[in-house]
């Protein structure tokens, strides 16, 4: 299937738009996610106030109503660990969250540095407090980057528990020299004829893996951080070395696994039964078989969750707007700025929701929405960290939007996420 954008006369979504207003607006979606063993919230940019407000609320129901075990969120794994410990209240844990958050410091700062994060993470923290330690409710980052303080992390749980690991670790490691916390610089010398060091990063992961014994001291907690950490340095080892390798969807891939088995290996550490929540962009949690994303052969970690624990087990809720005002960087690094949204094309999901005449609403996707008669393509929009309002047309992504979510909130008009970092 090729995936083009075109004019289209979609389905009317009048008659089964839910009106969006509070928490209790939600019923009917939390009636038909809260069962499931994982629900992924998405986003249509990285710097939208209500996007992350609505994701909060839709993550205290599932953990208070249904018993959903942690949140697993498009961020750095080492730096996001800090928050972890803050809501679980364990040792070393900071003052506040808002403390821990205006800690991070590697760009885009916003993403996890702001108003609504320390807002959900104060309400993790009074959640937790009154259960037993083993029944708290966890926060994780889950993506590949942060590589070279994971690498520091590895190193420094080591030194701290068995002197013999630290050294056989120390001594892997050393193959990144002289690219010492560059990881690009690294990658662009395998390019050009370094050895590269994924045999090494290997072998790390699995001296952990093979010697929990000598690890003893190591509460669980403890040693699932240090893996981590380890798995980290090494998925994100090949994700610069393929991102310099090759222009195809390898990069991408590499990214997506190293997520999608991150969100597996919390399940796995929270038990048979546990449930999670995972929070990332629209573009890694709405199933990319069912956009253009699969004419590149790129995948996302909506649609291998669904073909690994099966459509039933996994609820996928993507988010949109009409316009708006967002924070963004005009290109990579640079300083985030609140930015603009233009009206929506004609040819998209969010034209459509707009002609509803309601200001917020959300829509769960059944039988009759997916009949072939009401399959249709529409661009879909996508923002990044980096963003061009000028260029907006270019952001939507061709999407045939009833298969690629099983939900989908809508807001007419949104506004700017609020930084602590300005």
């Amino acid at each position: 299937m090729i995936f083009s954008l075109m004019m289209v006369s979609a389905q009317d979504f009048t008659d089964k738009a839910r009106l969006l207003e509070d928490a209790s607006s939600l019923d009917p979606l939390i009636a038909a996610a809260g069962d499931k063993k994982l629900v992924l919230l998405g986003e249509a940019s990285h710097g939208t106030h209500e996007y992350y407000v609505w994701r909060d609320i839709i993550s205290r129901r599932l953990i208070e109503e249904r018993g959903f075990n942690f949140i697993a969120v498009e961020g750095d794994f080492a730096s996001l660990y800090k928050l972890n410990q803050y809501v679980k209240n364990t040792e070393g844990a900071g003052k506040s969250a808002r403390e821990v958050l205006m800690s991070l410091n590697r760009w885009p700062t916003w993403m996890w540095a702001n108003e609504e994060v320390v807002a959900l993470a104060e309400w993790l923290r009074k959640h937790n407090d009154a259960l037993p330690q083993k029944e708290k409710v966890g926060f994780y980052g889950m993506d590949v980057y942060d590589e070279w303080h994971s690498k520091e992390m590895v190193l420094e749980v080591l030194k701290n528990t068995d002197e013999a690991s630290y050294y056989y670790a120390k001594q892997q490691y050393n193959c990144f020299e002289p690219h010492k916390g560059d990881s690009w610089q690294y990658a662009h010398a395998v390019k050009g004829g370094k050895e590269d060091c994924a045999a090494a990063t290997a072998r790390v992961v699995e001296f952990i893996r093979s010697n929990r014994e000598a690890l003893g001291a190591l509460t669980d907690d403890a040693y699932f951080y240090l893996l981590q950490n380890a798995i980290v340095v090494h998925n994100a080892e090949e994700f610069y070395r393929e991102s310099v390798a090759s222009k195809g969807a390898a990069s991408w891939n590499s990214r997506v696994f190293h997520m999608f088995e991150t969100v597996g290996d919390l399940l796995a550490l929270y038990g048979e039964n546990a449930k999670g929540v995972v929070w990332a962009h629209n573009t890694h949690i709405g199933d990319a078989s069912f956009t253009s994303m699969r004419n590149t052969g790129e995948k996302n970690i909506g649609q291998l969750k669904r073909e690994s624990l099966g459509k039933e087990n996994v609820f996928l809720i993507g988010f949109a707007s009409y316009r708006g005002k967002v924070i963004a960087g005009s290109n990579w690094g640079a300083k985030m700025e609140e930015m603009t949204i233009p009206r929506a094309l004609r040819s998209s999901v969010e034209y459509k929701l707009k002609k509803t005449g309601l200001d917020a609403l959300y829509l769960i996707f059944d039988a009759e929405d997916r009949k072939e008669e009401n399959l249709k393509v529409m661009g879909h929009r996508a923002i990044g960290v980096v963003y061009n309002p000028q260029f907006d047309r270019r952001q939507f992504v061709p999407t045939i939007v009833p298969l690629r979510y099983d939900a989908l909130l809508f807001f007419k008009e949104t506004t700017a996420l609020k930084p602590l970092h300005r």
